[in-house]
């Protein structure tokens, strides 16, 4: 049997961590002569209003910068950092800023190659098979060769988030919402399975310097200093690594068993080897979804604090990319909000397959998709819509005051809530910003 190649070396360093983890592995022995190289890095979101943590959340410029470093000493001139991050497609002044302020720039002048948000690229129609089609990047596609460097993540969604969920973001804003669709056939785990079998050949190396609980996210999720690298020619393989070093058999992480059966591959990795660091010394179990109460009816964080009168629908594969970037977070500022009194028996249903529970006497739709899934409903006595997607700060903040909830202030002020979040790390040792710059 083919073994196939995994290395996990500690992070110690600029350069050589890297380039240790690429050698224990052959990452590059496929990489052909004067390649064209797309590099996809992990920029999950970002924003103008100010810093805020991007541990766990997004690749590391120290990571990319030494990767960059490595394919120029094979020779590799030709090379773009591509990504799409999740934003207004429209908004140009972000993906500049997130570019400027990670060195990317300082990149494109020191080494020659060249920067492109996705979102003003050209894509291509890609048929995952049975007539599912998406939209991948065309440049990416065009690609002799893609360097894949995600982060080590678990996700609310998909157990963990590694290399073959980190090319979601080289799809258009449609098919990323076509992914979170209520289908049993095709689901978020199907297409993201799918995902590995359109690429050219390929290096990935989990950026896991510091890795993330219960993400993606920084909003909702736990960062971690981990000190890790997982790298590996075959994504698969490296995925099936990353997720070990999670907490995860394979097994246990839709994606990757439906991406192994693809391939007629083993899901307990027995056809995997791995050089450097053992599996079981490199384990640190992340929790990747929000705990509940024995109900299911409202997170555990504020049951605990003895919320009542208010239920809350669990984030399941339907919620879509940009309704994930809210909802979530909205579950937070509901313990900020709570001032001891019992809300009005309301109940807030997201994603797609979530139904009224009937004798509620208020129910909040949040979003178009779950409008329009039950603007008719019969079982619901009061309705209270919130039809953006997403929804928009201020229309959420309207709904819930129509409740009879009053928001924290924090709610839809982007610039004090990062300084609030931010603030939670100032004295945490380990937390380094520097790790996302590059030095001029």
């Amino acid at each position: 049997m083919k073994k196939h190649l995994v290395s996990i070396v500690k992070y110690e360093g600029p350069y050589d961590s890297v380039k240790n983890a690429i050698d224990l592995c052959n990452g590059l022995s496929h990489l052909p002569v004067k390649a064209k190289v797309f590099i996809k890095p992990n920029i999950v979101w970002w924003t103008t209003e100010g810093a805020f943590p991007k541990w766990g959340s997004i690749t590391t410029s120290r990571i990319l910068e030494d990767m960059v470093i490595i394919l120029k000493e094979h020779g590799i001139d030709d090379i773009i950092i591509g990504e799409g991050m999740v934003i207004d497609v429209k908004d140009k002044e972000t993906p500049t800023a997130a570019f400027e302020t990670l060195g990317y720039c300082a990149l494109t002048k020191r080494y020659g190659i060249r920067c492109i948000n996705i979102h003003d690229r050209p894509f291509q129609t890609v048929d995952l098979g049975a007539g599912n089609v998406v939209k991948f990047n065309k440049d990416m596609l065009e690609s002799d060769f893609l360097v894949d460097i995600p982060v080590l993540k678990a996700h609310v969604q998909t157990v963990v988030s590694l290399g073959i969920k980190n090319l979601k973001g080289l799809i258009d804003l449609e098919s990323r919402k076509k992914c979170h669709t209520n289908s049993p056939n095709m689901n978020l785990h199907n297409y993201v399975a799918k995902f590995v079998n359109v690429v050219p050949p390929s290096f990935t190396i989990i950026d896991g310097i510091y890795s993330n609980e219960m993400g993606p996210l920084f909003v909702t999720g736990k960062p971690r200093r981990s000190d890790i690298l997982i790298a590996s020619a075959d994504m698969l393989s490296a995925d099936m690594i990353g997720a070990r070093i999670l907490g995860y058999q394979p097994s246990q992480v839709p994606y990757i068993v439906l991406a192994a059966k693809d391939k007629g591959r083993p899901i307990d990795h027995s056809d995997v080897q791995v050089i450097g660091e053992e599996i079981e010394k490199t384990t640190i179990p992340h929790e990747y979804a929000y705990q509940y109460d024995e109900k299911k009816q409202l997170p555990t964080a504020l049951a605990n604090l003895g919320v009542k009168g208010i239920t809350a629908g669990n984030i399941d594969l339907t919620l879509c990319t940009y309704c994930a970037g809210r909802y979530p977070s909205l579950l937070n500022y509901l313990a900020m909000s709570w001032k001891g009194e019992p809300w009005a028996d309301i109940e807030i249903l997201a994603g797609k397959e979530q139904r009224p529970t009937p004798g509620k006497k208020k129910t909040i739709l949040f979003g178009k998709c779950m409008y329009q899934a039950h603007k008719g409903n019969p079982d619901i006595q009061e309705m209270i819509p919130i039809k953006g997607c997403p929804p928009t700060y201020e229309s959420v903040r309207k709904a819930f005051t129509k409740a009879g909830i009053e928001l924290s202030p924090l709610y839809g002020d982007l610039k004090a809530t990062l300084a609030f979040l931010m603030n939670i790390y100032k004295d945490q040792p380990g937390f380094d910003e520097t790790f996302y710059t590059i030095q001029k």
